[in-house]
C-alpha cells in the first residue's frame, strides 16, 4: 500500500497499539539511526527518559536502550514500557512529518493493554509523560509478584468456552486461600489467558476436567508476565493506588480524537468525563479482545494500521479469524457475497449478530514501522 492509498483509506481505518511483550524492540534500532527519521525517533525517546527515571529511581536513557538493540529482561520493564510508548508516539509523527498523513483522521483507535493509554495519548487527552506515570507506578510491584504468577491460555475444540463457569471456578480457588487467579483476557470465544499464583493453575486444570461440561486444554506460558488485568494486582492495593494518581494528572476534559475503543468494555465508551475512571477499570479488569475485533468490524473498517515495535498480539487475532472464516466458508457462499451482505443494514436483523465477522478476509493490515521503512522518502 503506497502513500496516497494508505492516506485514502484513514477515514475507514483504525489505530491499533500493541502492548508488552517478551520481545519489545521490532524495528526501533532502523527507525532511530534512519537519517530522516532518527531525529524524530531520538526525541520522543529523550522526552520520556526523565519521567521514566524519576518513577523508577534509577538511570534511565531510552535512546542508549534502543541502540544496544538487545532484549532485556523484566527487570527492565519499566524501561520497555516506557520505550513503547514513545516508539508508538514516534511513528504517528513520522507518520504525519514525511507522508502529511494526520492518523487523527483513523475512524477509531484502540490498543492491547499498555495499547489503550498509547490510544489515549494519540486521542490528545493527555501526553506522554503524563500517561506513562499510571503503568510506571504500578511496574516494580507488578514486576515483585511475577514472580509466583503464571500465565496459560486455556481453549477448546468444542465450541465456545463456558465463561461464567470459569469464572466460578477462579472465585472457588481463590477462596481457599492458596493462591489467587483470574482471567486476564477474552481472545477469542473459545479461548482465553488465566493467570494464577503458585499452584492455581494446576488446581484449575483438576477442577475444570472434572466439572466443566465442555473438554478444555490449558497450556501454560514458560515466560514471566506482569499480572495486570487480573484480581492478583489487588493484593498490593495497585488499582486504589493509580485511582488516586489519577486525581492529579493532567487529563484534558474532551473526548480522544480518533475515537478510542476500550478494552476494558470492548466498547467505544471513552467521553470527556469517563477516562480516569476506565483506567482505574483497566488495571484489574481482562481485556475485552475479542469484543474489541468484532467492534471494529462492526464498523465498516477495511484497513487496521498497527502500532508500536513489532506488533503481534492484534494482527496475529485478525489473521486467525480470517483463516477460520476462509476455512468455514470454503464450500458456501463466497466469503465476498457473505462480506457485503454484512453490510447491509436490511439483512443485519436477519443474519447472526457475528455477521460482520465476514469481513475479516477482507481487511487490510499495515505494520506501520514496516511501511515507514519500506516507503522512506529520499534522503
Amino acid at each position: 500500500m503506497n502513500r496516497d492509498q494508505l492516506a485514502e483509506q484513514l477515514p475507514h481505518a483504525a489505530l491499533a497499539f500493541r502492548g508488552y511483550n517478551v520481545t519489545n524492540l521490532g524495528r526501533s534500532r532502523e527507525l532511530l539511526e534512519h537519517p530522516l527519521y532518527g531525529p524524530t525517533v531520538e526525541r520522543h525517546l529523550h522526552e520520556l527518559s526523565p519521567v521514566t527515571a524519576q518513577m523508577l529511581q534509577r538511570h534511565v536513557d531510552l535512546v542508549h536502550f534502543v541502540r544496544e538493540g538487545k532484549e532485556r529482561s523484566l527487570d527492565t520493564y519499566g524501561e520497555a514500557i516506557s520505550l513503547i510508548l514513545a516508539m508508538e508516539m514516534a511513528q504517528l509523527e513520522l507518520l504525519k512529518l514525511h507522508f502529511q498523513i494526520d492518523y487523527t483522521a483513523a475512524r477509531l483507535s484502540f490498543g492491547y493493554s499498555l495499547g489503550e493509554i498509547a490510544a489515549l495519548v494519540a486521542g490528545r487527552i493527555m501526553a506522554a509523560s503524563e500517561a506513562i506515570q499510571v503503568p510506571l507506578s504500578l511496574c516494580d510491584d507488578c514486576v515483585a509478584l511475577a514472580r509466583d504468577v503464571t500465565l496459560g491460555i486455556l481453549f477448546t475444540r468444542n465450541g465456545e468456552l463456558p465463561q461464567d463457569d470459569i469464572r466460578r471456578l477462579c472465585l472457588r480457588i481463590n477462596s481457599e486461600g492458596k493462591g489467587v487467579i483470574g482471567i486476564s483476557s477474552y481472545l477469542s470465544p473459545n479461548s482465553l489467558l488465566l493467570m494464577g499464583q503458585r499452584d492455581t493453575l494446576d488446581r484449575f486444570k483438576q477442577l475444570a476436567a472434572e466439572q466443566l461440561k465442555v473438554k478444555v486444554s490449558l497450556r501454560k506460558n514458560s515466560d514471566i508476565w506482569p499480572p495486570l488485568h487480573t484480581p492478583i494486582v489487588w493484593e498490593r492495593n495497585i488499582p486504589n493506588r493509580a485511582a488516586q494518581l489519577m486525581h492529579t494528572l493532567q487529563i484534558r476534559l474532551v473526548e480522544p480524537v480518533p475515537t478510542v475503543l476500550s478494552l476494558v468494555t470492548g466498547h467505544l465508551i471513552y467521553t470527556e468525563l469517563s477516562a480516569r475512571s476506565l483506567i482505574h477499570q483497566w488495571v484489574d479488569h481482562p481485556q475485552r479482545l475479542w469484543e474489541a475485533v468484532c467492534e471494529v468490524l462492526s464498523r465498516d473498517v477495511k484497513t487496521v494500521i498497527h502500532i508500536g515495535p513489532e506488533p503481534n498480539l492484534i494482527p496475529a487475532t485478525f489473521k486467525r479469524l480470517s483463516e477460520n472464516i476462509a476455512a468455514q466458508t470454503e464450500k458456501s457462499l463466497s466469503m465476498r457475497a457473505l462480506s457485503a451482505a454484512a453490510r447491509r443494514k436490511w439483512l443485519q436483523g436477519v443474519l447472526p449478530e457475528r455477521a460482520s465477522l465476514m469481513r475479516a478476509p477482507f481487511v487490510n493490515h499495515v505494520i506501520l514501522e514496516d511501511w515507514l521503512l519500506e516507503n522512506a522518502p529520499p534522503k
